[in-house]
């Protein structure tokens, strides 16, 4: 149901709920779209009327810091007008809900929701019941989908490794809890991406993943061996409920990405990770900000990539042809805000 309800009669994006559904040539069009902003000279801070008169809300049930972030940092730098709702002082706390919530808001002439929220399937029920004029945008469901996490991992992988055909992408830990993961392997699957592993503990592997296409390894050694790209995730203990491990030492020793192991592989081994980071845990401190990590990157690009995919939702001109605020000479960007095939 996903493609259906976030595309347009014509294939554009109507909301942003999952990459499942999403066709190779309309992510390849995200992530371009989001090389052109990346790439406009002095495009740090740099804002472009695209959204001008337009309205976000973040609408943040859980906690987070580089999400919410960069969300607001790309909706102001797309001239947005940007509210961020602190749920703990809202009438959420006082009984309100999800639905009642939507329509307050949707009465102050809000153009587009940023929704993070502990429920799986919370940004469908709002995409289900949002006025037509009003986009959701899905920042983290419960254990479902994080899909602009995954489009900026793409990004991020793209401009190091452009072909995914010939990647070998490894994706360590807590696979059972992770959004992230199941929106990575969506996204590589799509892109073509040559083979996808699973590495971690059994306890910590769902059930049936491999028809997602994946290869399980509960050997982190093997699961490594012939790897271009390793993606930790970190363990969701929020999310666990009964014992699934020892403890976060024995997994460290089982599972964390050490600079011992780190220098069994090839020097060209990218390390990426999305926050935040457990040290000590997932990964060895000095290993998450070395020569070979892209985590910092991944921070970066988060910025571009979900300026591309507000442009491409909310945009109403077809092309970036216009002027950055304050500036006086024309975009270099020739892209296109809206056209989403």
């Amino acid at each position: 149901m996903s493609d259906t309800l976030q595309l347009t009669a014509d294939g554009r994006l109507r909301h942003l709920l999952s990459i499942e559904g999403l066709s190779k040539p309309l992510l390849t069009d995200i992530l371009e779209t989001a090389e052109q902003f990346a790439n406009s000279r002095n495009s740090r801070g740099r804002k472009f009327p695209l959204l001008h008169g337009k309205t976000v809300v973040n609408l943040f049930f859980e906690a987070s810091t580089r999400t919410r972030m960069t969300f607001e940092l790309a909706a102001k730098r797309l001239s947005a007008d940007v509210l961020n709702l602190q749920i703990a002082a809202s009438s959420t706390s006082k009984g309100e809900t999800l639905l009642d919530t939507l329509k307050t808001m949707e009465a102050m002439q809000v153009d587009m929701f940023v929704i993070r929220h502990e429920a799986s399937g919370a940004a469908h029920f709002f995409a289900q019941h949002a006025a037509p004029e009003v986009a959701i945008l899905n920042a983290g469901d419960g254990r479902h989908a994080h899909p602009t996490q995954a489009l900026l991992d793409m990004f991020t992988i793209r401009r190091h490794r452009p072909d995914f055909s010939k990647l070998t992408v490894a994706i360590v830990g807590d696979i059972l809890h992770s959004r992230v993961a199941r929106s990575d392997i969506h996204a590589l699957r799509t892109l073509g991406a040559k083979e996808i592993r699973v590495v971690g503990p059994r306890t910590l592997i769902p059930a049936g993943i491999e028809d997602m296409g994946v290869t399980v390894f509960n050997d982190l050694d093997s699961g490594l061996k012939g790897a271009d790209v390793i993606m930790l995730l970190r363990l969701q203990k929020e999310r666990m409920v009964g014992a699934f491990l020892p403890s976060t030492g024995e997994f460290h020793r089982d599972f964390g990405l050490t600079r011992a192991r780190l220098a069994k592989l090839p020097p060209e081994v990218l390390v990426m990770h999305p926050g935040p980071i457990n040290r000590g845990v997932e990964i060895e401190g000095d290993v998450a900000y070395g020569e070979r990590s892209l985590i910092l990157e991944q921070v970066e690009h988060g910025i571009a990539v979900r300026m591309a995919v507000m442009a491409m939702i909310l945009g109403e001109d077809t092309r970036f042809a216009g002027t950055a605020r304050g500036d006086s000479e024309r975009s270099t960007m020739d892209g296109r805000a809206g056209a989403g095939q």
